[in-house]
């Protein structure tokens, strides 16, 4: 029972209200950051545990991290909204952002979501039908322009140190079963969608690369994530 305890605490399965979680304060930066050109770039980061930084502060989660690292190259980007929380499916993180109700008006969206889908065994065919629907969300939330969204795909939980003794093999190719679902969403809908999965294996064997629970990723890990979707973004905002 307190090992059922852990696992339910980790993963988050909880039903708080949803609210889009205002921008964090950036900490302290050792690097002088230039004023940033240009019009404010506002910023709407949608997700589950791996964009709210379970186990990180603030200011490690990817977004913000992204934020800042497009700010030192003279980028208005403002450090994010965010709609997420650890365990949210696809059908949760709709709900979430229903009842949060944000504006309609965000110059660029990010999406990160289905590792819950996966991990809970729910249908492949069913996560691509809410991906779906979350993505014409998105591209709502950015002004009806799907040039401003991107998405992230779903890192490997399987090459985690919480992953040992479990089936690797079988998470790995579900995890790239629903990579692939989303990327030809994507293509539809005309949506960049960025590949950080293989990142999260390289991260294999390297504590630091996690956090303490082994199952999230640490700040270091997802300045990964922010350094690739930074050619991105800087590609949709131009």
């Amino acid at each position: 029972m307190r090992i059922l305890l852990l696992i339910l605490m980790i993963l988050g399965f909880g039903c708080a209200k949803p609210t889009v979680e205002p921008a964090p304060t950036s900490g302290p930066s050792t690097t002088p950051i230039p004023p940033p050109a240009g019009p404010a770039i506002s910023f709407l980061s949608l997700g589950d545990s791996y964009t709210i930084g379970e186990g990180v502060p603030a200011t490690d989660r990817w977004s913000v991290q992204l934020a800042r690292m497009a700010q030192t190259q003279g980028l208005n980007l403002q450090t994010p909204d965010i709609i997420a929380r650890t365990g949210w499916t696809t059908g949760e993180l709709q709900a979430a952002i229903r009842a949060a109700n944000p504006p309609k008006n965000y110059e660029l969206v990010s999406l990160l979501i289905g590792v819950n889908n996966q991990y809970r065994g729910l249908p492949l065919a069913s996560y691509q039908t809410e991906f779906r629907e979350l993505l014409h969300t998105a591209i709502e939330l950015a002004g009806g322009r799907p040039g401003r969204v991107f998405v992230l795909s779903i890192p490997d939980w399987g090459a985690s140190p919480y992953a040992r003794g479990r089936d690797q093999t079988k998470i790995t190719g579900e995890i790239d079963q629903f990579n692939d679902a989303a990327k030809q969403e994507c293509q539809r809908a005309g949506v960049a969608f960025l590949d950080i999965t293989g990142l999260t294996r390289n991260a294999a064997g390297d504590a630091s690369q996690f956090t303490m629970d082994g199952l999230h990723y640490s700040g270091k890990h997802m300045a990964w994530w922010a350094s690739a979707a930074l050619p991105v973004l800087q590609g949709l905002v131009k």
